[in-house]
């Protein structure tokens, strides 16, 4: 049989742009992300779940695949 990969695909994100000035939920959103300072980089495993908080945070964030 063939064995499974369990190497899972990881996403890296950056925090480009300041809080200030940004919705509150927003706010959560980019500190569920793990981001805190500008320019914060983490690498966080690509599911839905983290796919949907970096859509409605796409003008804070850039994602490097």
């Amino acid at each position: 049989m063939a064995k499974k990969e369990t190497a899972e695909k990881t996403v890296r994100v950056r925090l480009v742009k300041g809080l200030r000035g940004v919705q509150s939920r927003h706010r959560l959103s980019v500190k569920a992300l793990g981001l805190g300072k500008l320019n914060d980089v983490r690498e966080l495993k690509d599911s839905p779940q983290v796919r949907g908080l970096i859509n409605t945070v796409y003008y804070l964030v850039r994602v490097e695949e």
